[in-house]
């Protein structure tokens, strides 16, 4: 990373709690890489993005990126072009080259007409100028995810639940419903797959990107809370507990 400048706190503003701008193509887990060797920015980067919902993965250079990058399916990857072993240039043009689809956003403190075209020719989707406000980032990855997906399905419902998933809003019968970022997660991915048994295993490898641990509640706390919030308020309950399998989304008949 190019050295000398301060990194903006990390402050969300209105417009950047975190959100499901991260459904994409019908996933709920959006992959991405941070390529970075300033330690303080790279975990500035990890925190931000991650409290925006998305899985975030840290390469301190240029090696270990490219590495990650070849290994891995990542959505999108922010590469600083300033990087030992192997400078984002060329870990850019190994990713082409080796036919690696993802998005590219490029960091750097040389505002130049020539390092954006460079970084263009060589397959990168977008550029941000050092130093940055974290808000301005988080809105170029919302851009460019929308931009490279075709349109999904805006809103999902079921009896008197209505999920928009673009505002990031659920309702019951007109009124608001609170949600955590994981809760509205977990509570999408059981409208998506309405009238469906899911198991614990498989929310918790969809939800958080984990394997389900036996041991451990996570699964069971956080759909308690959820349906503190999108039952126990209404008289007609939605989510139901399918005893030695998991959960579901229905209307009770």
């Amino acid at each position: 990373m190019d050295g000398g400048e301060e990194v903006t706190p990390l402050i969300f503003g209105e417009h950047d709690r975190p959100d499901i701008d991260v459904l994409i193509q019908g996933r709920l887990i959006v992959k991405v890489l941070v390529v970075e060797d300033e330690v303080k920015t790279a975990k500035f980067l990890k925190k931000g993005l991650s409290e925006a919902g998305y899985v975030v993965d840290i390469a301190a250079d240029g090696l270990e990126g490219l590495h990650l990058a070849l290994e891995v399916d990542f959505d999108l990857i922010i590469l600083d072009v300033m990087l030992p072993g192997q400078d984002g240039w060329h870990v850019l043009a190994r990713l082409r080259e080796a036919g690696r689809k993802a998005l590219v956003l490029m960091l750097t403190a040389r505002d130049t007409v020539h390092e954006r075209v460079r970084g263009f020719e060589l397959g990168a989707d977008d550029y941000l100028i050092k130093p940055f406000a974290f808000s301005e980032l988080l809105a170029r990855v919302r851009s460019l995810l929308r931009r490279s997906t075709p349109r999904a399905q805006d809103t999902l419902r079921m009896a008197d639940l209505e999920i928009d998933l673009l505002r990031h809003r659920a309702t019951r019968a007109g009124q608001k419903i609170d949600l955590t970022s994981k809760e509205f997660v977990l509570l999408t991915l059981l409208a998506r797959r309405a009238g469906e048994v899911l198991s614990r295993t498989q929310i918790a490898e969809t939800v958080w990107d984990m394997n389900f641990d036996s041991d451990t509640n996570v699964v069971d706390v956080n759909m308690r809370r959820l349906r503190s919030k999108v039952d126990d308020p209404f008289q007609l309950k939605l989510i139901r507990t399918v005893r030695g399998a998991g959960y579901v989304l229905e209307a009770e008949q």
